[in-house]
């Protein structure tokens, strides 16, 4: 198995490939494009394209919304292929308001006007909606992806591998970790090490892995190539990097953070989080424990780096869309009810090291990954044959 991402090699980005993969033969199934936009208004007439920061959206326009009219959506089998754009949220995975508005200037509805018309609805977008978008999906009936932080690196690699193999793969991980007991997490920082324990007490482990096929309501997260949990309690300590030069101590107790603790750097990044725990205690959350099952370079957008096998993720707040119990109406304020990732990578948290990840399941400890390396337990699992779930 190649673990070195510079030793492998990318077939060239295809977007009929990847749909196709992703979801299947079309059987004339209508399909959008939702971009987010700081002002959802500057659609009318693609105004948005001048703006050199929206790069995400650029890419939304130039590979999908223009793909779809340079002939994917007839080799698809799909119709349709418009594009609208909505207010960004300002944060990960929060619900998104429900004015949007097309090329034209017209203003529509998320509910009347696009969730009930459209059965693959593609969201390229600056914040992740694959929390909101899972549940409006569940309610309305139809398939999607959710593809935010779009970059060339992202293109060329993570969205150009073949989604059949990454699902192999994961399946054969979440077989691996499936119904453990619990999960620890040793971080090293300032030459001390802290302990994080993730209790999921035999939970099934579940993937993200690419595959959306007809059949079901499902929302894809692309690049996919994970397997996750969700943790019914956790305890310990864990590192939190808040900004370039700020690292602070996150103390969690029966899955919870209830303090962050001042390593080095802006102290009032510390007493922010602090004030924020204090003022809604659910910003704290623990929502989830993922692993990385692809061999991919770094793209320097999570969305991809926690894809990558080595790297662990832990997830405070809402976790419905994980099949989780915290949601948004638990939160003191709309805005507080993100899902936000926690990425240990390398070049990400270069001053965090990762000495070891373990699991315990059936009685017997496991080390799954040393310093942010997969361990043999890990490489031997990728190895096996296992039959391929369909759940998603």
């Amino acid at each position: 198995m190649i673990l070195d991402p510079s030793q492998r090699t990318f077939k060239p980005f295809s977007l009929n490939r990847l749909l196709k993969t992703s979801f299947g033969s079309g059987k004339g199934e209508n399909a959008c494009i939702l971009i987010d936009l700081p002002n959802p208004k500057s659609i009318e007439g693609f105004a948005f394209l001048k703006d050199e920061t929206l790069s995400i959206q650029n890419y939304g326009h130039e590979v999908f919304y223009k793909g779809f009219k340079e002939g994917v959506l007839e080799e698809m089998g799909w119709k349709g292929g418009e594009i609208f754009a909505y207010k960004e949220t300002g944060g990960s995975n929060l619900d998104m308001e429900d004015i949007c508005y097309d090329p034209r200037g017209k203003m529509l509805s998320l509910d009347s006007d696009i969730y009930p018309n459209y059965d693959i609805i593609l969201v390229v977008s600056t914040f992740s909606a694959t929390a909101p978008l899972t549940a409006k999906c569940k309610e309305f009936g139809f398939r999607g992806a959710t593809l935010h932080g779009l970059n060339q690196i992202i293109l060329d690699t993570g969205l150009s591998v073949n989604y059949e193999s990454v699902s192999e793969d994961a399946e054969k991980l979440r077989y691996a970790l499936t119904k453990a007991d619990y999960f620890e997490i040793d971080f090293e920082v300032e030459s001390v090490i802290y302990t994080l324990r993730l209790n999921t007490n035999g939970q099934e482990a579940q993937k993200s892995h690419g595959l959306c096929p007809s059949g079901k309501p499902d929302v894809a997260n692309l690049p996919a190539g994970e397997v996750y949990f969700v943790p019914e309690s956790a305890d310990g300590i864990f590192p939190f990097k808040y900004a370039e030069e700020t690292i602070g101590l996150l103390h969690v107790k029966n899955g919870n953070i209830y303090k962050s603790q001042f390593v080095y750097g802006d102290y009032s990044e510390i007493k922010n989080h602090n004030e924020r725990l204090k003022d809604d205690p659910m910003v704290g959350a623990i929502g989830e424990l993922g692993f990385g099952t692809q061999v991919l370079p770094f793209s320097g957008r999570d969305i991809q780096d926690e894809k990558i096998l080595g790297t662990v993720h832990i997830a405070t707040g809402r976790d419905d869309h994980l099949g989780g119990k915290i949601t948004p109406d638990l939160f003191k304020e709309h805005k507080n009810a993100s899902h936000d990732d926690v990425l240990y990578a390398p070049h990400k948290t270069p001053e965090i090291r990762l000495p070891e990840v373990r699991m315990v399941k059936d009685g017997k400890t496991q080390i799954l990954i040393q310093n942010y390396r997969p361990a043999e337990f890990m490489l031997t699992a990728l190895k096996k044959e296992v039959s391929i779930s369909a759940q998603s």
